[in-house]
């Protein structure tokens, strides 16, 4: 994000929330920049969501964030990796948001989504992201009728847009996935999808009106 709009684009203060940039920051774990951070916040404001689905929770970063927009969001995050469950669990009790925040300790993939609320008015997906367009196929049908999907990490570091040299053959599969998953996804029939150079790169589906 350019500092000159940083200084107005003011996001969250809690504490919680400083001390999870400093833990993501020593344990490497990978949280989404503020220039993203601001655009989903913007998405969550603008389209009243009430009702949210996460794929990937992490140290429970995003979820704090847009479950403080508005105390009447209700939002379920999925996570399978247990130090991450673990941590993630500590932070959203430590920003008395239990209430809001339900942890589902699970393989996104292997999620009975019978179980899940639906109806999302918004689902983020920010997750492994060789398994994108699993997600995506799998928790769409979840979607309001007129909710949106947020995907993160399109551009994954400038990668995917060949703006940097790949010598790693694993990372290189991992960029052409989700080139792939790009190009399912802007070709998707049934989704009306908008890219965005904002943060890691992102894009905002809805449903094809029929």
């Amino acid at each position: 994000m350019s500092n000159y709009f940083q200084t107005f684009n003011q996001l969250p203060i809690h504490p919680i929330i400083t001390k999870m940039r400093e833990i993501a920051y020593h344990q490497q774990v990978p949280i989404i920049n503020d220039e993203g951070l601001a655009f989903l916040l913007f998405l969550v404001k603008t389209i009243k969501a009430k009702r949210i689905l996460e794929i990937g929770t992490a140290i429970g970063f995003s979820a704090i964030h847009m479950a403080l927009v508005d105390e009447a969001i209700h939002l379920e995050t999925i996570e399978r990796d247990p130090v991450l469950v673990e941590q993630a669990i500590t932070h959203i009790q430590e920003a008395n948001l239990a209430s809001q925040i339900t942890l589902i300790p699970e393989d996104a993939l292997l999620v009975d989504v019978q179980q899940l609320k639906g109806n999302y008015d918004l689902i983020f997906i920010d997750a492994a992201k060789a398994q994108y367009q699993k997600f995506f196929t799998k928790y769409a049908p979840l979607l309001a009728s007129s909710g949106i999907i947020v995907c993160d990490n399109l551009l994954f570091h400038g990668l995917v847009a060949g703006e940097k040299e790949i010598e790693s053959k694993n990372l290189r599969h991992l960029v052409e996935k989700i080139d792939t998953f790009n190009k399912w996804l802007a070709k998707n029939p049934d989704y009306d999808t908008t890219f965005f150079a904002i943060g890691d790169g992102m894009a905002v589906s809805t449903r094809c009106k029929r």
